[in-house]
């Protein structure tokens, strides 16, 4: 695994960062805005956005005197490739069991 895509795991790892996401999903919001709908502070909003900054998932910018926060369009971009990469690999596996199980049928089949 990259450090790229583990960066982001370990930040998704985490309930209160993964609603941060679905709430950026919604569109760029405030600390405040963000705190409102969690069950922890401001500062502790902050902290979590820190991470999920630093993993690349979320951006943000200026907006007079506001700071808003966004999902990073390419954030996922990482643990998708990891998570394809691992999945076409498990579907080749499977699909060499069955081969290699219809095999073992069709010798069975042939010495009995």
């Amino acid at each position: 695994m990259s450090n790229e895509s583990e960066a982001v795991f370990d930040a998704l790892g985490e309930a209160n960062r993964r609603r941060i996401l679905e709430l950026l999903r919604q569109g760029d919001q405030t600390v405040g805005a963000l705190a409102l709908d969690l069950p922890i502070g401001r500062p502790a909003v902050s902290r979590h956005l820190k991470v999920l900054s630093d993993a690349g998932l979320v951006c943000s910018r200026s907006a007079g005197t506001r700071n808003l926060y966004a999902l990073a369009p390419e954030g996922l971009a990482a643990a998708q490739q990891w998570l394809v990469g691992t999945w076409d690999r498990a579907l080749a596996e499977y699909a060499r069991a069955v081969e290699a199980a219809l095999a073992d049928d069709e010798r069975r089949g042939t010495d009995a």
